[in-house]
């Protein structure tokens, strides 16, 4: 992804947390805790608050480096946000177990954003 891109992607995933974690708290939260999934889907919006952060901050690297190595860590940081979370949001809202499956593909996407990110970083600050 590109500068703005990554930007407007990191907002919108902020965005979108505020309002799932409101969601959570209010409307689905006697559902949630019915299931027992309350602390899967308040891991999930966490997560994706983490790595909302991260994004912008690549953003911002982007801006001021423009290198392949925060392009890329922008890529994985959305792709492990929509597995990780999505697949945990998923879970909480279908009760389907086999979804969670998924999640650790994300935590292995969030894991190499960060790494990709260090090499970036690395290479673009003297």
């Amino acid at each position: 992804m590109n500068t703005k891109n990554t930007l407007i992607t990191g907002a919108l995933m902020g965005l979108l947390g505020v309002a799932l974690g409101a969601f959570g708290a209010h409307a689905l939260k006697p559902m949630l805790l019915e299931s027992g999934r309350l602390e899967t889907y308040e891991l999930a919006v966490r997560y994706q608050f983490y790595h909302t952060g991260a994004l912008l901050a690549v953003g911002i690297l982007q801006h001021l480096f423009p290198t392949t190595p925060f392009r890329w860590s922008s890529i994985l940081f959305l792709s492990g946000i929509l597995l990780f979370s999505g697949s945990l949001y998923a879970l909480c809202f279908t009760g389907i177990t086999t979804i969670a499956m998924i999640t650790p593909f994300g935590g292995v996407l969030l894991i190499g954003g960060w790494l990709v990110l260090a090499i970036g970083i690395a290479k673009s600050i003297k």
